[in-house]
């Protein structure tokens, strides 16, 4: 039986910050020197996909605050929780609390284009969006297969599902690819790659209990594969949990999924809130399993026997971030984050009131 691929890692230790919202906006340039070592050595495993040239990136960064230099919020929603680029000016987002895609342009505060409803099978029912990933022309999104802050397991919320880019308007948007699926983490409480996760024992918790079941990253992985990242469970010592799909396509088809063995990352008792593959490597957000706790970015090789290496500089306290985007066509410097920033103000999905919510956004550069 196949278990969880336990990995060392690097221990940080940082005050935790309680989660408040803030009316100022937050932008952080990350600046300095990135030394690195290249590896001649390929390795291949089957939690690693295909063959790949090891990288060890051993980066000597030097963050610094600096001006905005484009607006600090979007408006349209306020639980930004996932979202991927769609060109180099473009990125489409999805929030937690409606079934409802909306496409902005980097640094314009006002969605663009036609908001996206999606058709999930819920009955109108919001299905907790936490994750996206983009592999070729589709987005695969994910949703967190939590149970309810009250304790209600939902079915609605149990959602994967892919979009294609299209590119034939303007702005881009996106058009629904397969049928969604609502099986996939029965599917990997069963398999036996899995087994020493207990998936089943997290999902009858509630999802920021410890231990409790959800899901907020979703990555590239491989050539046509996906990376399901958990912020909570944590297994093996307090360590991030990663799960590879490697069919994700062919489930959208009819197919049952199929998993490779986890891989467990060394966060620093903090779970997965984002991640996302920038060129031939991750960038992770870090973050608490519950509402308490401090975010760090962490710089990932995506080989199951490096180490995620923390970037230093602080990220600023009073934030969520929960979806990070790589804008293409910078040569994997320049990074989005964005920050649920949800207040239960009694907005329901579709009203008129929903253009003045608004989230936080952070642009980074990583020189």
């Amino acid at each position: 039986m196949a278990g969880p691929v336990d990995r060392p890692g690097i221990h940080r230790t940082d005050e935790d910050a309680r989660r408040a919202l803030r009316n100022d906006h937050g932008t952080q340039r990350l600046e300095g020197a990135m030394s690195e070592r290249m590896s001649d050595a390929t390795s291949t495993s089957r939690s690693c996909g295909p063959t790949l040239r090891t990288v060890a990136f051993m980066p000597v960064l030097l963050a610094s605050l600096a001006a905005a230099q484009t607006p600090g919020h979007y408006t349209g929603l306020a639980e930004a929780s996932a979202a991927a680029a769609l060109d180099a000016e473009h990125m489409v987002v999805a929030e937690d609390e409606c079934n409802t895609l909306l496409v902005y342009k980097f640094g314009q505060p006002s969605p663009v284009g036609k908001p996206i409803e999606l058709d999930l099978g819920t009955g109108g029912k919001a299905s907790d969006l936490e994750g996206a990933a983009r592999v070729g022309d589709l987005i695969y999104w994910i949703s967190s297969h939590s149970q309810t802050k009250s304790g209600k397991a939902n079915e609605w919320r149990h959602r994967f599902f892919a979009t294609r880019v299209d590119r034939s308007t303007s702005p881009p948007t996106v058009t629904p690819f397969g049928k969604p699926h609502a099986g996939l983490m029965k599917a990997a409480a069963d398999d036996k790659n899995l087994a020493g996760l207990n998936l089943a024992d997290a999902a009858a918790k509630l999802p920021e209990e410890p231990g409790g079941l959800n899901i907020e990253g979703l990555a590239a992985w491989g050539n046509d594969g996906l990376l399901i990242g958990f912020r909570s469970p944590l297994r093996s010592g307090d360590k991030a949990v990663l799960v590879p799909l490697e069919n994700p396509s062919a489930v959208l088809a009819g197919e049952a999924p199929r998993f490779a063995p986890p891989l467990l990352l060394d966060l620093d008792k903090r779970g997965i809130r984002s991640i996302d593959r920038v060129g031939d490597h991750y960038v992770i957000v870090a973050g608490p399993t519950a509402n308490v706790g401090s975010f760090d970015l962490y710089r990932w090789s995506g080989n199951a026997n490096d180490k995620p290496v923390l970037l230093p500089g602080s990220l600023p306290a009073g934030h969520a971030f929960e979806a990070l985007v790589a804008i293409p066509g910078t040569r994997d410097r320049k990074l989005v984050l964005l920050s649920d920033d949800g207040v239960d103000d009694g907005i329901k999905c579709g009203k008129s009131g929903k253009a003045a919510q608004k989230f936080r956004s952070m642009h980074l550069e990583l020189k």
